[in-house]
This record gives structure tokens, C-alpha cells and sequence, in this order.
């Protein structure tokens, strides 16, 4: 075992504070990794305060992990030592069921391992500790090459909020032609925009706020839409194939659902902390519409996006924070004021 510098929260209402945890020593088929940054993700401040579920303290968040390999077990063959790498939101899966086999281990049907917050089974039964580390030991099979074309720091928030657009984005079959909308732009939101031109869509976003237009049209997008303006949603009705949900507010839908045209789909990704209003059903069956869910990617296809935006060049638009500044940027994402990503420079830990 290693000792490594972290930050972590030992309550609900610790905030982060200068900690030290163990990493396994690694053995033939592990990856350690020398973190150099780590995104913020709005899910790690639910995780800390126990918001979701109670958590397992001391807690360590962090899965937008980006680094360098320092050591590779005996039989690893895709990685050497110096090799700039990434870990997402999982570090293992149990690997047999037929989503795992299949590519598609965010839906392990016995539960994939996240990368911090519960318990790993296969190594010992301790908690997993995130990326707000110096370092990190992964099975070879859940760590992915990073490009080297593109700001390793900025990558960072690709490995949560880029593959969680992407992914539904390719299920779907979104190419050239199709039109796209995407409901708030946040983390999550300025990513589909930048995904979706890339794959040739037109975009439209939807936002309650009138300041995002301009921020939106810079992002890429073709139309901006002031969801709170019953003429601006009456104009956009029936004109869009495909909408991403990315808004982890409880709001209503079935206004989303009217702007779809025939066989369209509406893809929800954030989750709300309450019920939401029900969907009329009326509004599937009279155009064959979709409602559905996503989940982040599989390895395969996390690799696949991170090649996709090399190839594009496309990454976050981030603000780098300090290990001390990580509370003052939680509240601030609370507050919806970061544009667009906080990233943390893990040499401040």
C-alpha cells in the first residue's frame, strides 16, 4: 500500500480538507496513475453532503480524472510508463453479465464499481477514493489514452460530461441534417452543443435565461430559444429530431416534447431531486415520439469519444481551481456560476 495527499470530506458538512488515504500497490493487470487534474462535477457536491444517500466518510470525489502512468502491472500490454491517460466514472465492473460483455458496463447488472464512494469488492472491500488525489491505481481495462493533441486539463470533463452527450448522441444516430435541441447549458449543455455540430447537427438551445444567447451562438449553436417565452416555444414546435435534457431541476417536459418532430426522441440526463411533472402520453403516441434515459458511456465508446474529439478538436471550457478554492467553487456551482467546468490542478493537494 501507498500513502497519497488527497482532499476529503469526513461529513456533510466538512467541506474538503487536506486528508491522506491508501492506494493498493498495483498488481498484473493494474494501472497507477500520477493525477494531474481532476474535474469538478456537480454530482461530487450531492456525493459529499450526502444529498443522494448517506455517504461513506472519509470521502475522497473526484471521476474526471486525467494523469500519467507512473507503474503497469506485469501483464498489462496497452499502457508504459509516461503515457497520458484518463478514468471516468467507473474503476471495474463484474465483467460477466451480458451489458459488460457487450460494451456496455455503465449498466453492469451486478453494479459497476464508481470511482469513489462504494465499496470495491474485488479488492478488499474498501471504499473507492476519487480523483481530488495525488494518485490512483485502475484496472487496465477502465483506463483510457488520452490525445495528445488536446489541453489535458480541459479533457478532463469529457470523461463525465463529454460522454454523457455523447453517448446518447450516437445511440440515436445523430448526423448531417438532423436537427438537435439542448435544454440547458450548463457542464452538461455546452458539451451536446459542441458534440452535436461536430457530428453536423443544427443546434438550438433552450434556456431560461436571456444573457445565455450569446454564449450559446459562440458555443456553436444555430438557434437559441428563451424557454420562458410561450411565442419563442410555440415557433419551435415539430422543428427538431432529437432533444438532450440536461437539466437537473425538476421542470415540465412535455413543453420539450411539442418542439419534436415525428419519430423524434427527447433523451433526459439530468436527475431531478424530485418528482416530475407527469408526461402526457398523448404527446408520444400522435408523432411516434421517444422519452428516454442515458447513463454515461461504456469504456469502448468513452475511448471512442475521446478520439472523436481529438479529431474535432473539441474539449471543455474550463476554470482551473487550487485544492484550497475546491469549497468556494462547490457553492459557486450550486449557484450555476462557473462557465463551464471547474477542473482542479491536483499539484495544489
Amino acid at each position: 500500500m501507498t500513502q497519497v495527499k488527497a482532499y476529503a470530506a469526513t461529513a456533510a458538512d466538512s467541506g474538503l480538507r487536506p486528508s491522506t488515504i491508501e492506494r493498493r500497490t498495483p498488481d498484473a493487470n493494474d494501472v497507477e496513475i500520477s493525477i494531474d487534474f481532476c474535474g469538478l462535477c456537480h454530482s461530487d457536491v450531492h456525493a459529499i453532503r450526502s444529498e443522494w444517500a448517506p455517504a461513506k466518510y472519509p470521502l475522497v470525489p473526484g471521476h474526471e480524472i486525467v494523469g500519467k502512468v507512473t507503474r503497469v502491472g506485469a501483464d498489462v500490454t496497452d499502457f508504459t510508463v509516461g503515457d497520458s491517460v484518463g478514468v471516468g466514472c467507473m474503476v471495474d465492473s463484474c465483467r460477466t453479465c451480458d451489458s459488460c460483455l457487450e460494451g456496455f458496463e455503465q449498466y453492469c447488472e451486478n453494479g459497476n464499481t464508481g470511482t469513489y464512494g462504494v465499496v470495491d469488492w474485488r479488492n478488499g472491500g474498501d471504499v473507492t477514493q476519487g480523483g481530488y488525489s495525488s494518485s490512483i491505481v485502475v484496472n487496465e481495462g477502465y483506463v483510457l489514452k488520452v490525445p495528445k493533441n488536446l489541453d489535458p486539463a480541459a479533457v478532463a470533463p469529457l470523461l463525465c460530461a463529454g460522454i454523457t452527450t455523447y453517448s446518447p448522441l450516437r445511440y440515436l444516430n445523430v448526423s448531417e441534417g438532423d436537427a438537435v435541441g439542448v435544454v440547458g447549458l450548463g457542464g452538461l449543455g455546452h458539451m451536446a452543443v459542441k458534440i452535436a455540430k461536430a457530428l453536423g447537427a443544427t443546434v438550438t438551445v433552450f434556456t431560461t435565461s436571456p444573457s445565455k444567447a450569446d454564449a450559446a451562438r459562440e458555443l456553436g449553436a444555430d438557434h437559441v430559444v428563451i424557454s420562458s417565452d410561450a411565442a419563442q416555444m410555440a415557433d419551435a414546435k415539430g422543428t427538431l429530431n432529437v432533444v438532450i435534457d440536461t437539466v437537473a431541476a425538476v421542470h415540465d417536459i412535455n413543453d420539450y416534447l411539442r418542439t419534436l418532430a415525428r419519430d423524434g426522441a427527447l433523451i433526459q440526463l439530468g436527475l431531478p431531486p424530485a418528482k416530475m411533472p407527469p408526461v402526457d402520453p398523448a404527446l408520444l403516441v400522435r408523432k411516434r415520439l421517444a422519452y428516454g434515459g442515458s447513463l454515461i458511456g461504456g469504456i469502448a465508446e468513452t475511448q471512442e469519444m475521446l478520439d472523436f474529439c481529438s479529431e474535432h478538436g473539441i474539449v471543455s471550457d474550463i476554470e482551473m481551481v487550487n485544492a484550497t478554492e475546491l469549497d468556494v467553487a462547490y457553492d459557486r456551482m450550486v449557484a450555476g456560476d462557473v462557465k463551464y467546468r471547474f477542473v482542479l490542478d491536483n499539484s495544489t493537494l
